[in-house]
């Protein structure tokens, strides 16, 4: 059963890149890399405090991270110059089994 997903919009200042290179390859795994610090992912609250759980075991106190979570109103109005439609679509469904 699917819970309610939502577009996330995550962005770090990570000082060290060996915690950087943490993050990133976490972060890989649940979205997808749009700038160099900044990653959409879509997923559901359980997914997000999981991921929050995860980060702060990598980040120590002089790093930055922010989570915004967009609306869908909100990702629709998104500008992104890879493709005008691509915060509309809805991610595709996979499971590895």
């Amino acid at each position: 059963m699917q819970k309610d997903k939502h577009w996330y919009l995550i962005s770090y200042d990570i000082r060290d890149p060996k915690r950087w290179k943490k993050v990133y390859q976490l972060l890989q795994g649940c979205g997808e890399h749009i700038q160099y610090s900044i990653f959409r992912v879509y997923m559901n609250q359980t997914q997000l405090q999981k991921n929050r759980w995860r980060l702060e075991e990598i980040l120590s106190k002089e790093d930055d991270i922010l989570i915004v979570r967009l609306c869908q109103g909100c990702s629709n109005r998104v500008i992104d110059s890879r493709s005008p439609n691509i915060w509309k679509q809805t991610p595709k469904k996979f499971e590895i089994i």
